[in-house]
């Protein structure tokens, strides 16, 4: 390589070496230049000798052969200046595109050739145009008359080295984007070489998550950077910090309570949202959400979310801005009393349930309360989800209002009239109704009667003489029946009925049908441990006690359910709907009267014999 071809490659771009690799780049360049400038002041020389040659002592006149030399001397002198050497950047013009190759004449004697696939596109599309200017590596030559072997993507590459030491060296910065997940953090490409971003310095913060990087382009700093090893490790995190600490210092200087600024929702708890305001935090409250209630930050934001907030009140020293939303409008609960007054029925929708009644929403801000009592005049509401769901637009009547506690109260019953009200004019005292069974209790039966009202059959009206010990033995739920009204109690919301009444009591006329000393007999219904009870009529039962069974033991442990047995009525009493019986006493009388059988029995025949005698002594007479 002779001077001039040294200084025209001093002239294009080189590849940036390690820092320890200067000195020899600096010693290069020094010599260079003196080769470059031996060069010349030979080429001066020789033209001056030539000059005193033509004309001794005088100044010769050119002769066309001497003017083609000197036309010669200076192409090669212009020829030399345009050489090129390998591993060389050089830029060029295209001029032709090929099936194969992009042709790029970089001012030298034969044309340079970039392959075809370095400016095609995943997608099959070529990108380079005829005019447009490249730069590329010169890799080789195939001879002195061939084209020239280029590269664009290794000419790219060098650049961006040269970008990536400039950074690194001069607390600069690089762009690249993320191209995948690595052990450890992501690998990021800076435009043909990849780059590794340390999970630490993804973000001002840990990133558990960092699949939605993938794609994104950012700004990055050179935390290390060593070619011979195509090492470069980058940083996001101190890019984000530096704009973080500005952006916080402008915030700190423009501050002040009541100023309205917009941020960014960064993270949401159960008490409220931090939101970032360009370097610092701040806090809003769910208490300042809303002038209404708010069940959970997290159901009116989600994180990421741009908001706008007031500052409510900033501690200079300890940097904490407590923030508010509900502030940048009008309370609500100031014309609360005149927009809805007592009485007047309002609209609204059910935003939330609760064990104790319902909360419903008359405008933005303003809830009201449906207490779970005043949601039906007739059916037992055990939780509000029986009547309403969330999102359900309801009419309702006001009963309440305490603007400075900022409650509602609200009826849904009473925007209908009370049918308890016209009930008792619907069904006096003593008709006769027939309904369905409701439901089955162990205290009664419930009859329904209206729509949301029931009747109750208490247990000890369902029959006048049946003995059972649960109301599900005789009747099942949907049986319709018959049943009488009793009474009905408007206040306490009671509709009272009897269906033993439908038929007359049996017990009224029991001592008639049943005198004391009367003989009955029947079927044992029960067997129990203080007697038997036996079936004199139609549900009417008597109690044998067991001091009153019979003598014979033997017998009246062999008695079981359904034997008929006679006794004798020792007792019976309507009031007290109770029939003693006796066995024993029955079976005692029965014997007192077989005794005077026999004894009646035994006179007639002593009479008889008597009068055989005396009829036999006076025919003895007459035959004397």
């Amino acid at each position: 390589m002779d001077g001039m071809e040294k200084t025209e490659l001093a002239t294009h771009h080189t590849l940036p070496e390690e820092p320890e690799s200067l000195p020899r780049e600096e010693a290069a360049v020094e010599e260079t230049a003196v080769e470059e400038t031996a060069a010349a002041e030979t080429l001066a020389e020789e033209t001056t000798v030539a000059e005193t040659a033509a004309a001794p002592g005088e100044m010769a006149l050119e002769t066309p052969s001497e003017e083609s030399d000197m036309q010669e001397m200076t192409e090669l002198y212009e020829e030399s200046l345009r050489r090129v050497q390998e591993g060389e950047v050089v830029k060029g013009r295209i001029v032709s595109i090929t099936k194969d190759f992009v042709m790029v004449d970089i001012g030298y004697k034969s044309e340079g050739q970039i392959p075809i696939h370095e400016f095609t596109t995943p997608e099959g599309e070529i990108t380079a145009k005829v005019g447009d200017t490249v730069e590329a590596l010169l890799e080789g030559r195939e001879d002195e008359e061939g084209a020239l072997m280029l590269s664009k993507n290794k000419a790219s590459k060098i650049k961006v080295w040269e970008e990536v030491s400039y950074a690194y060296h001069h607390d600069g910065v690089v762009t690249g984007t993320v191209v995948a997940k690595v052990k450890g953090g992501l690998s990021v490409d800076l435009g043909g070489i990849v780059a590794f971003l340390p999970g630490s310095q993804v973000d001002l913060g840990p990133v558990r998550h960092t699949d939605h990087l993938i794609g994104q382009k950012f700004t990055f700093q050179v935390l290390k950077f060593n070619r011979k090893r195509r090492n470069v490790v980058l940083s996001r995190r101190a890019i984000l910090e530096k704009a973080k600490t500005e952006a916080k210092a402008t915030l700190l200087a423009t501050l002040e309570d009541g100023k309205v600024l917009e941020g960014v929702v960064k993270n949401i708890t159960d008490y409220g949202i931090f939101v970032d305001l360009g370097g610092l935090d701040g806090l809003l409250h769910i208490t300042d959400l809303s002038y209404g209630r708010v069940r959970h930050p997290g159901d009116i934001f989600k994180v990421g979310d741009t908001i706008a907030v007031k500052v409510l009140s900033f501690d200079r020293e300890k940097e904490r801005i407590s923030l508010g939303l509900k502030q940048l409008y009008a309370d609500p609960w100031t014309t609360v009393a005149e927009k809805y007054p007592l009485g007047a029925r309002v609209s609204g929708r059910v935003v939330s349930l609760t064990d104790y009644g319902s909360f419903v929403e008359l405008e933005p801000g303003v809830e009201g309360l449906i207490h779970i009592s005043e949601m039906s005049w007739t059916r037992k509401i055990r939780h509000p989800s029986q009547v309403l769901s969330v999102g359900d637009m309801v009419e309702c009547a006001v009963l309440e209002i305490d603007s400075q506690r900022k409650r509602v109260s609200l009826s849904l019953k009473q925007v209908e009239p009370n049918p308890w009200e016209v009930i008792g004019e619907k069904y006096p005292v003593g008709s006769i109704i027939e309904g369905k069974i409701k439901n089955i209790t162990e205290f009664g039966i419930f009859i329904g009667i209206d729509e949301g009202i029931d009747g109750l059959v208490h247990i000890s009206d369902i029959s006048w003489t049946k003995r059972f010990k649960h109301p599900s033995e005789i009747f099942k739920k949907g049986q319709t029946v018959q049943a009488k009204v009793l009474y009905v109690d408007k206040e306490n919301e009671r509709f009272s009925l009897s269906i033993k009444d439908l038929t007359p009591n049996p017990w009224e006329t029991i001592d008639q049908r049943f005198p004391v000393n009367s003989t009955v007999s029947g079927s044992i219904t029960n067997i129990t441990d203080f007697g038997m009870f036996v079936e004199v009529g139609e549900g009417i039962e008597g109690l044998v006690h067991i001091s009153e069974l019979g003598r014979d033991k033997q017998k009246i442990s062999t008695l079981k359910v359904g034997d008929t047995v006679r006794a004798k009525v020792i007792h019976s009493s309507p009031q007290e709907r109770r029939i003693g019986l006796s066995i024993r006493r029955l079976e005692a009388e029965e014997e007192q009267s077989h005794y005077r059988d026999y004894m009646r029995s035994q006179e007639a025949t002593t009479s008889l014999g008597e009068l055989i005698r005396e009829s036999l002594e006076e025919k003895q007479k007459n035959n004397q």
